[in-house]
């Protein structure tokens, strides 16, 4: 099967083609990473590539808690374990980086509002240290602050590299602050970064040429969600957004792009009649992750059908540490605890057993 064949992405050699997805599971102290989790990274080592759990970039990009950042010395050298760990274990793992935007409330910032494109409030509520809150109206982004915005991203890719990750993922999805900008619905400025799609491109476009200028275009992908709206997010025209993007990217050359395809069935919000992965793989020429809920059989013939390059898998790998493996002997695939997917400590973390433990087990 073309899902256990190996595969080159840029200097790394993957041993398959299955990536585990970043999944946010709130297990950094305040915002440091544990040890904890470096073993809960190495346990998932088989992976072709493993992408962590979205990182902060600065105090400013966190909206949830317990989640880790790469902006502070101390950060840095608590991620080195992670990555040794990992590496020890024969894998490969890049981190990936956001600022959540608006996703967040003034109690993890001080009192000051969080940030976004422009000052639209999401709807529903976000969980913080203080339990379930209304999201707050944040605060418009001047002009002058975006080039410090697209520094820190910088500056954390770096950090990236220095704490020992292959790489790094720039997260332009789900409804964060890139993609804030990006989508019409909650981009409403009017200066050079909103309006037109090339203005409201301009910021993940500028972080993307930033981060591949620093640390070398074989070490940065790039996370999208065409038509995504999660956290509250809309867009006048996806397809068109989708295709511009596709095309940018493709001359600045990132080694992959990786789609967030919300459904193999049934299209995103505002793209009937098209594919998010297929949107991208027809304006991008490099390497595309697809994501999107795909077992074994929809991954296979996605990569037979040339649809995409590799497949991500994100709440499988919850529950299932040697993925890999369970997909190879196509053997059933265990089911996460839900109670504890977020915060706490080892149970429901690292405590999953793999395929030959479950056989000893019984």
């Amino acid at each position: 099967m073309k899902l256990f064949e190996p595969f080159e992405l840029g200097a790394l050699q993957l041993p398959n083609r299955v990536v585990m997805a970043p999944m946010t599971r709130s297990r950094a102290v305040g915002t440091v990473p544990t040890a904890l989790m470096a073993e809960y990274y190495a346990q998932r080592a088989s992976a072709g590539l493993i992408i962590t759990e979205a990182t902060q970039v600065s105090a400013g990009a966190q909206g949830y808690p317990d989640t880790p950042g790469l902006h502070t010395a101390e950060q840095v050298a608590a991620w080195r374990p992670v990555t040794e760990a990992v590496h020890a274990a024969g894998g490969r793992i890049f981190a990936q980086l956001w600022h959540v935007g608006r996703i967040s409330h003034s109690s993890y910032h001080g009192g000051k509002l969080p940030v976004a494109p422009s000052a639209i409030r999401p709807a529903g509520q976000l969980f913080t240290q203080a339990g379930m809150v209304e999201f707050e109206t944040p605060r418009a982004l001047e002009t002058d602050e975006i080039p410090g915005i697209v520094a820190d991203f910088r500056q954390a890719a770096i950090h990236a590299l220095e704490a020992g990750f292959d790489g790094v993922e720039i997260h332009g999805a789900n409804g964060y602050l890139l993609d804030q900008f990006l989508q019409s619905g909650t981009n409403h400025r009017t200066d050079r970064y909103g309006g037109s799609i090339e203005n409201r491109a301009r910021l993940l476009l500028e972080v993307v040429q930033a981060v591949t200028e620093a640390i070398g275009h074989e070490r940065v992908g790039v996370r999208l969600s065409p038509g995504g709206v999660f956290g509250d997010m809309s867009d006048a025209d996806p397809v068109a957004t989708t295709e511009y993007v596709g095309r940018a990217l493709d001359a600045l050359a990132p080694v992959y792009v990786h789609v967030v395809d919300a459904s193999q069935d049934a299209p995103p919000q505002g793209m009937e009649g098209h594919n998010p992965t297929a949107l991208l793989r027809s304006t991008f020429r490099g390497v595309i992750i697809t994501a999107g809920g795909y077992d074994r059989e929809a991954a296979e013939q996605t990569l037979e059908d040339g649809r995409a390059d590799l497949i991500g898998f994100a709440r499988a790998y919850i529950a299932n540490p040697d993925l890999v493996e369970r997909l190879r002997q196509n053997a059933p695939i265990a089911e996460p605890d839900r109670a504890t997917m977020y915060g706490g400590g080892a149970q429901g973390y690292t405590s999953y057993p793999t395929l030959a433990e479950d056989l000893v087990q019984s």
